[in-house]
């Protein structure tokens, strides 16, 4: 027998070990946990200000003065409260709300399939990468359109597609200064919408293996706040057709073009294979556009929006705010419009030239820009004298003189450009302000000496008008 005392002593050395692997495993417990706690608070991140709720007033009533464009638009609450009740669902894996978007965007065009997109320069870039195949082609759009200008060159990039840039025929011809050359074709390149006639210049076809041919017609509708001819689209979608040309439209602001003409979208987007509809611009959504076209095209495109990185997870709140969108602010345009209308007249009325008439949301006036801007500076290596200066706004005012007054205001104005956008936010107050600042500009700008001579008519019809900069007394250094 194993006397009792021993067995106790084994006993005793048996659960040595196991009372101190358990202290370590406390130990090492509440080291982990410290750990954990350190990390969480490294991580956490509180993105609300003590000051939010005045902060985002302030956002609001600033929007409301804010012509910079109509993307600049915040979410309201009745927005905000309608999407949080969207369901939940993951969008890889069909979220219905999204689906139910997706359906209603395309039985409202008249397409058969349609994809939601983050954003309008995603929906144009999957368009293009969908309908081109194999390089080598080329892509006709308007030299001002938004894949040209403002999409950092991805046609190239994605698509190996070379844009061939068409200048519109029926621009008006303005000169800032009275050499040719590099000026006159500066001031051509405004113009109103591109005709066939102008497509078919540029477009490239048969075997000449020197030339990229060409297999999209981009157009985009509105352009600078301008209306395509729904006749003219017609003919140039008809040729490009008969010339196995796709067509594509950049349709960000197409919402405009339906609520001034009343053509339901289903017409204005039957010409096109492919249209791209944008929910943030005009309509104030946070972020969204939709991409539409054939049921195969659209099965295709959704690879390439997950290839680009475009597939989204929980989209109901997005999908819901594009919703609220289309049923409350889509009824708000042609207020919109009336309100574009009034500013343009008001301009018209103190005699400013208008380069780009109200036909929607936006204004444009030529305002030349400031002395030492590298278009006038590049003007003065030509041989322009610098305090003679075409001005065709014609108030005798240049934009850094505008925007600059304008940003000392009370209640500041806020400009992006000589393009004046009016969006479903925007004040009366904001445009009757802004009339009264360029009148109290323009008064300055008479008392102070500048002078505007008789107009003269030009060799194109078109009268000079000249103002002359006081001359400021030179001192010896």
């Amino acid at each position: 027998m194993i006397p009792w005392a021993l067995t106790r002593r084994s006993v005793r050395s048996a659960s040595f070990p196991r009372r101190i692997l358990s202290h370590r495993r406390t130990i090492m417990t509440a080291n982990i946990e410290d750990a954990r706690s350190k990390v969480a608070d490294l991580v956490k991140f509180d993105i609300l200000t003590p000051t939010q709720a005045e902060d985002n007033a302030k956002q609001i009533r600033d929007m409301g003065r804010c012509f910079i464009s109509d993307t600049i638009t915040v979410p309201s609450k009745e927005m905000y409260e309608y999407a949080v009740q969207a369901s939940l669902g993951d969008d890889v894996y069909h979220e219905p709300s999204t689906i139910a978007l997706e359906a209603h965007m395309a039985q409202l065009t008249g397409k058969e399939a349609a994809l939601f997109m983050p954003s309008g320069t995603m929906s144009n870039q999957i368009a293009l990468r969908t309908h081109l195949k194999q390089p080598p082609y080329s892509v006709v759009c308007d030299h001002r359109a938004h894949i040209n200008k403002y999409e950092a060159g991805g046609a190239a990039f994605h698509s190996g597609a070379h844009l061939i840039t068409a200048i519109p025929s029926n621009g008006r011809i303005h000169r800032f200064c009275r050499t040719g050359g590099i000026a006159d074709r500066y001031i051509h390149l405004a113009g109103h919408h591109l005709t066939l006639e102008d497509v078919q210049d540029f477009v490239v076809t048969g075997t000449d293996l020197h030339f990229a041919p060409t297999e999209i017609i981009e157009l985009e509708n509105t352009l600078n706040g301008t209306i395509i001819p729904q006749d003219e689209v017609i003919r140039i979608s008809d040729y490009a057709h008969s010339q196995g040309i796709k067509m594509h439209l950049d349709g960000a602001r197409i919402w405009h073009v339906a609520a001034e003409t009343g053509t339901p979208l289903s017409g204005l987007c039957a010409p096109f294979d492919s249209v791209s509809l944008c929910f943030s611009k005009g309509l104030g959504a946070p972020i969204g556009s939709c991409l539409v076209g054939r049921k195969e095209f659209i099965t295709k495109a959704r690879w390439f929006r997950k290839l680009f990185g475009g597939g989204m997870r929980q989209t109901g709140i997005l999908a819901a705010s594009a919703a609220y969108a289309l049923t409350y602010n889509f009824p708000k345009l042609p207020h919109v419009h009336t309100l574009a209308q009034r500013l343009e007249q008001g301009l018209r009325d103190l005699g400013a030239e208008i380069t780009s008439a109200a036909e929607t949301c936006m204004v444009c006036i030529p305002l030349p820009p400031s002395l030492t801007s590298p278009l006038n500076l590049a003007l003065l290596l030509l041989g322009c004298v610098p305090q003679v200066f075409y001005d065709p706004s014609p108030l005798g005012l240049d934009y850094a003189e505008i925007a600059e007054r304008g940003s000392q205001l009370p209640e500041h104005l806020t400009l992006g450009g000589s393009r004046l956008v009016v969006h479903i936010q925007t004040t009366e107050q904001a445009v009757d302000d802004f009339l009264a600042l360029i009148r109290t500009l323009a008064e300055e700008k008479r008392k102070a000496g500048f002078v505007r001579p008789e107009s003269k008519p030009q060799t194109n019809g078109r009268p000079k008008d000249i103002y002359v900069r006081p001359q400021k007394k030179q001192t010896m250094a």
